[in-house]
């Protein structure tokens, strides 16, 4: 608390109403990546005290869905859900306030509780991170963003690809609102992907008709997917290396 009490955002979320300083970090993000707009759906994953529901509420001014294990103090004109992330129970809850087209943003500032052993708190963020990517992929609509809060550490890495795989855009992002000493950082993803497809995924295919850019035009599961260097008639392995909301780009690695 003596800690809180020299810090700036601490005292100017005090004057301004808000349940925590945290609220400053997602207005920075926000004003850097333009996650949330006006009229977005909003759900708020591990959100008690509720800082990050308040200034997602101010943001959109549209539907805002807060879910924690701990019981949420109301706020004006913002659903709650007590409940586990995980659970199919609570999954279905969440659907039925956001509706079948889904949310349009899924935030997430949750932290797991630390221990002070620095791999074990890291492990436990990377686990909680990862259930947080599951829900939202669960609940998000297509080209919808997500962000979240992780530790860094050894397991970074192998989190973000993950990401990567679910969004066109992804960038990983410290606001001035952190404090120096945390190890924390967000993962800003936007426009989340329902393609059939993933960077790595690898196909056998014929090569039947080239596009107006002279790539092989192909068709995997209703997709389409543009491979480079063939020619019409070509049987050949192909490595997907880039996915976008409406196609995707290949490579061939193999010519059979």
């Amino acid at each position: 608390m003596a800690r809180d009490r020299r810090d700036s955002y601490y005292w100017q979320a005090k004057r301004d109403g808000y349940r925590s300083r945290a609220t400053f970090k997602l207005t920075q993000i926000n004003r850097k990546f333009e996650v949330i707009n006006e009229g977005d759906t909003i759900v708020d994953l591990g959100a008690a005290p509720g800082g990050w529901l308040q200034i997602a509420k101010e943001l959109s001014g549209g539907r805002v869905i807060g879910v924690d294990l701990q019981r949420i103090k109301p706020i004006d004109g913002v659903d709650t859900i007590k409940g586990d992330m995980t659970a199919d129970r609570t999954i279905e809850k969440i659907i039925n306030l956001v509706g079948k087209d889904g949310a349009d943003v899924v935030i997430c500032d949750a932290a797991p509780n630390l221990s002070g052993n620095w791999s074990l708190d890291h492990a436990r963020s990377i686990d909680l991170v990862t259930s947080a990517l599951g829900c939202a992929k669960k609940i998000l609509k297509p080209q919808g963003h997500f962000v979240v809060k992780v530790f860094e550490g050894d397991m970074f890495k192998g989190f973000i690809d993950k990401v990567r795989n679910n969004f066109t855009y992804v960038r990983a992002y410290t606001p001035k609102a952190s404090r120096s000493q945390s190890a924390e950082i967000y993962i800003i993803g936007k426009k989340f992907l329902t393609a059939p497809l993933r960077k790595g995924d690898e196909f056998e295919v014929t090569i039947k008709k080239l596009g107006s850019s002279g790539d092989g035009a192909i068709t995997i599961e209703g997709f389409v997917t543009f491979v480079k260097d063939v020619e019409v008639g070509e049987h050949v392995r192909i490595k997907i290396n880039d996915v976008k909301p409406n196609f995707a780009f290949a490579n061939v690695i193999e010519r059979l």
